[in-house]
This record gives C-alpha cells, sequence and structure tokens, in this order.
C-alpha cells in the first residue's frame, strides 16, 4: 500500500521491501537528527498490521508464540515470535491487547500468511484474526502520537494510527534511511533483513525481549530449550564498523568473509549514521574470533558483540544496546 508520503518534495522510495515509504526526503543526515531529537518522524506505514479478537485470544497465542502471553495486561507492549518445528523463525510480533483484542505490527507482506496460520489454529476456540493492514499506519518518532504504541529504538515510539491520519502531524518526515541508522546502532535486528530462513532465536539476541523461557510448549521451543541448556549456537549477530573511506554499503545478503577469503556469514542491515559514520549487523558463524577483521561485501569491517559465542549453556546474554543519543 503505496504510503502518500511519497508524493512529498524530495520523497525517494526505499528499496524492497519498504519501496512503499521513504528512503528520504533529500537530506538524510539532518532528518536523522530530527528523527533524535524528537523534531521528527518516520513513516513505517508498510508495516503489516494483524488483529486477533475474542475471550481466547490470549490463552490460543500463548500456546503458539514464544512468549508468555496468557497473563499480558492491557497496554502492555511485548514482543514475539512464531517459530517452525526446528525452532526457525517465521515471524516477529511486536504486539499489545487493548482490553478487547490483541494488535501486533510485522514486517511488511507478512501480515497475509500470518494471519493465514492463525487462521489455521483456531479449531474450536473463541476467536477471531483479521489482517487489518488497510486501517492502520504505523509511525515512528516522539510519544506525541495517538493511537497504540510500542516502545522502539533510541527512545523512540512506534504508533499505530488511523491511516487516515497519516501526514496529518506537523513533525519533519524523516525517511527510513533515518530509522535504519539508529535501529542498526542500538545492535536491534529486523526480520528478513538480519535473519535468514535458518536463523533461530539465540542467534539474534531475542532471547531476551521475545522469548518466555520458563512457559509451557509451543512449537519449536525445543531448541530454545536445548541451546539455552548446552549453548553453542551456530551463528551469532554481529554489529559492524565500516571503512568510511569506501563510498557504497554493502548490500543486503553480501557475503562476510575473514582475511583469505572464507565466507563466514552475511550481512543483513547496513546504514550511513550521522556520527558513527557507516555501520552494519551481520549474522556471522559462532566461531568468528570477536576481534577479527573482517570483510562485508569487500568493505572492511571492524566487530563490536551483539550476541556472545558462549550465548546459551544458561549464561546471560548481555546486549550491548547503545543508549540514546542526544543533540
Amino acid at each position: 500500500m503505496r504510503s502518500p508520503l511519497l508524493d512529498l518534495h524530495g520523497a525517494v522510495a526505499a528499496d524492497a521491501p519498504d519501496q512503499d515509504v521513504a528512503a528520504h526526503y533529500g537530506e538524510p543526515a539532518q532528518e536523522q537528527r530530527a528523527l533524535e531529537t524528537g523534531a521528527g518522524f518516520v513513516d513505517r506505514s508498510n508495516r503489516g498490521v494483524v488483529r486477533v479478537s475474542g475471550p481466547d485470544r490470549l490463552s490460543w497465542l500463548h500456546s503458539l508464540l514464544s512468549q508468555r502471553l496468557d497473563a499480558l495486561a492491557p497496554h502492555e507492549p511485548t514482543q514475539a515470535l512464531l517459530l517452525d518445528a526446528n525452532g526457525r523463525i517465521e515471524h516477529h510480533l511486536h504486539l499489545v491487547d487493548d482490553g478487547e483484542a490483541v494488535l501486533a505490527h510485522v514486517e511488511p507482506g507478512t501480515a497475509p500468511a500470518l494471519v493465514a496460520f492463525l487462521d489455521r489454529m483456531r479449531f474450536m476456540l473463541r476467536v477471531e484474526v483479521a489482517d487489518v493492514t488497510a486501517e492502520y499506519a504505523a509511525v515512528t518518532g516522539p510519544a506525541t502520537f495517538e493511537g497504540v504504541a510500542f516502545p522502539d529504538v533510541a527512545g523512540l515510539t512506534t504508533t499505530l494510527i488511523p491511516r487516515a491520519a497519516l501526514g496529518s502531524s506537523d513533525l519533519r518526515p524523516a525517511g527510513l534511511w533515518a530509522y535504519e541508522a539508529l535501529r542498526i546502532e542500538a545492535h536491534v535486528p529486523r526480520f528478513g533483513r538480519d535473519t535468514d530462513e535458518r536463523a533461530i532465536p539465540h542467534e539474534m539476541g531475542w532471547i531476551e525481549t521475545a522469548v518466555h523461557l520458563h512457559k509451557g510448549c509451543y512449537r519449536g521451543q525445543e531448541t530454545v530449550a536445548r541451546v539455552e541448556n548446552l549453548g553453542r549456537p551456530p551463528r551469532r549477530l554481529t554489529f559492524l564498523h565500516l571503512d568510511g573511506s569506501v563510498d557504497r554499503l554493502p548490500a543486503h545478503g553480501d557475503p562476510v568473509e575473514i582475511p583469505g577469503g572464507r565466507t563466514v556469514g552475511f550481512v543483513g542491515s547496513a546504514a550511513r549514521h550521522r556520527e558513527l559514520g557507516p555501520v552494519a549487523l551481520a549474522l556471522v558463524k559462532r566461531n568468528v574470533p570477536v576481534d577479527a577483521d573482517l570483510l562485508a561485501g569487500g568493505v572492511a569491517a571492524a566487530q563490536e558483540v551483539v550476541v556472545p559465542p558462549d550465548t546459551g549453556a544458561n549464561a546471560e546474554i548481555a546486549l550491548r544496546r547503545q543508549p540514546a543519543r542526544r543533540a
């Protein structure tokens, strides 16, 4: 669903899967500054929105997803994963219950498949599932929008507002590049960009935010429990400081190599941060030394640990979150 904000002067559409919103409006660095200082907002109206209603909704979702939801308090936002039978991530949900229904926002283009799966799992339970993407638009910025709110990176808030209200704010529009730079700086992965079809929760650091380790059975729980008890997930998410003298960013999916040309992973997201310069997130093999110099799509890169190699085995997952920046 193409955003009307793409018609604003200077708007440049982002690359797939975000082609329906703006990458920037002609001044990426200034837009990032506006977003950081609370003077801007990002149009993320391409995100899918799913509504689950009915008296059995929380206990039912609790049985399907990785998060404990059976006692979720009204208006308390959380995150959850839908895993396959082998513990691989199929969907990442940001969700909140308003006392009458659960609203969840998900990656662009993924709502129909999620709704189809959930619909098949209803059986005789008192739940209804609907794709309501046409009714809601996600915007990220200061907590000044009226709607269903979710905490986001760098002190920002993502709010689901009526789609008809998109563009009514007096704040400066900032493109998706501005948000992505802050997300990468905060070491927060994005499903479908920083993951692949084999990604599991421990590799991405989602254990601390989207998985409850002591809840009842759900699909894929065996893999989560095994890695938590024994450790040694196959791969780990890492943050990359890229060589700023190169005039390009590595593309999504570009190989990550160690000296000598051996491929040890792939680039997920990359962006230009107005203070840090070019940065990226990558998924690499667990046994890659954390101090090894890397090449990301041919660009020299230094690592900063996000998920440590010894994740699991009941170890504490101490992700190195960056504090919100101030102007």
